[in-house]
Order: structure tokens, then C-alpha cells, then sequence
């Protein structure tokens, strides 16, 4: 069976995409901070019968990284590694004369740098792998200019940029950038955190984007940034 590790798998669109591919037969490995949730997120992916390994930590740890890997050797390597952790920098998000600097650190260093360090340790698994793929959980964001989210913004879109190299320095691989779309404003709790008082409108579940993400493991498109609605429009 192929192994996917998912990292900001608890909740949301981490445990919907898990699902999802547990569904389809593929073992995980889920990483998040929070360890009760996590339990009950391995509890519910491991429902469709396939082997789910939960391992609890924060992704800018490097020993955390290490035993998510070491997790994923365990079930017969890395396929598909999924950067999904997050942090907004700021909550709720703010205009960038009152970011928080400390806050912005913290988003760089888990947007970006923890995914990068994640990735490092992986490549080996991922070249082994018979269709490597590294995803990167991206923003609208990150490419365009919304008032409040530029420290977050900023983060996905150096995310982005690594991404985008990868995919050039490991033509073996394929790697993608995907960005969830409209402002990632799916019913979650980051969005909650980013924006508390958006009208209390209804917002999509990150069920509704996961077969855009599904979608590319299916058709294994080349190497880019892609955005789930606009796959899912051609479905």
C-alpha cells in the first residue's frame, strides 16, 4: 500500500484529505501538536482499515520530523509527504503595521522552514518511491494582495517558491503547490482564528476541496501551483 505523512492532521483539511486516501487504501502517518485530537483523528482515518500511525509533536521540531519519517519507513516508505501545518503569524490577522515581527517568525519558521526540513529528511523515502509526491498546502494569499493577510501571505508564498524549485531540482518528483482556494475560508479553525467576525456566513467543508487534491494524484500533472477549485471545475 502507498504511505502518505500529513502534517496539521488533527482537524480540518489535514484529516479530510487523510480520509480520504485512507479510503482509496493508502497507510498514514499524522502529525499535529495536539495529541487528543490527533487520537480521534487516527481513530476516525483508521475506521476504512488501513494502518494509521499517529505521532504528536510540533513540525518545527526536528526530532518530531524524524519520527514522522521514521514512522512512514516503518510502513514501507513515504509516497506522498503533505505539508499541511500552519500558523498565522497572528490572531486574528492583522494589517502589517501591527504584525507582530515575533509573529511572523513563527509563521516563517513553521510555514516554510519546518516544511523544507520535513522534505529534507523525506527525500530519500520520496526518490525511492516508485511516484514520489511532495504537497504543499498553499493560499490564495500567497499570491495575491488582501488587506490583514500579508504576514501570512508572505509565509505560503516563500512556501511557494521552495515548492516551485523542488520541483526543478527533482525531476523525479512530482510537487505541488495547492492552494485551497478563496482564501482558504473553508470551515475551519484557522479561518475562525484568522477572521472571528466574518459575518458568521456558511463556509465550504474541506471535504469539498479534497477531490482537487485527489485529482492530481490521480492525473499526475506535472510539477507547479494549482488551485483545488479550479480542478474541481473540470471534474
Amino acid at each position: 500500500m502507498p504511505v502518505a505523512v500529513i502534517t496539521g492532521a488533527s482537524k480540518g483539511l489535514g484529516r479530510a484529505l487523510a480520509a480520504a486516501l485512507a479510503e482509496r487504501g493508502w497507510d498514514l502517518v499524522l502529525g499535529a501538536r495536539t495529541v487528543d485530537a490527533l487520537e480521534r483523528s487516527a481513530r476516525y482515518v483508521g475506521a476504512h482499515g488501513t494502518r494509521v500511525v499517529a505521532v504528536a509533536g510540533d513540525v518545527t521540531d526536528g526530532a518530531h520530523r524524524t519520527a514522522l519519517l521514521a514512522a512512514a519507513q516503518e510502513l514501507g516508505g513515504v509516497d506522498l509527504l503533505v505539508s499541511n501545518a500552519s500558523v498565522l503569524g497572528a490572531e486574528p490577522l492583522v494589517r502589517l503595521d501591527a504584525q507582530p515581527l515575533a509573529g511572523l517568525r513563527t509563521a516563517l519558521e513553521t510555514n516554510v522552514v519546518a516544511a523544507l526540513g520535513l522534505v529534507q529528511e523525506a527525500l530519500p523515502q520520496l526518490r525511492a518511491a516508485e511516484a514520489g509526491t511532495v504537497i504543499a498546502v498553499s493560499s490564495e494569499a500567497a499570491a495575491e494582495a488582501y488587506e490583514t493577510w500579508g504576514g501570512y501571505g508572505a509565509s505560503k508564498a516563500a512556501l511557494d517558491q521552495l515548492a516551485a524549485v523542488l520541483g526543478v531540482e527533482e525531476p523525479g518528483l512530482r510537487v505541488w503547490a495547492v492552494e485551497p482556494g478563496d482564501l482558504d475560508s473553508m470551515d475551519t479553525d484557522l479561518y475562525a482564528a484568522a477572521v472571528p467576525d466574518d459575518g458568521g456566513e456558511p463556509r465550504p467543508s474541506p471535504d469539498s476541496v479534497v477531490p482537487g487534491f485527489l485529482r492530481l494524484l490521480d492525473e499526475r500533472p506535472m510539477s507547479g501551483r494549482y488551485a483545488a477549485p479550479a480542478l474541481l471545475e473540470t471534474v
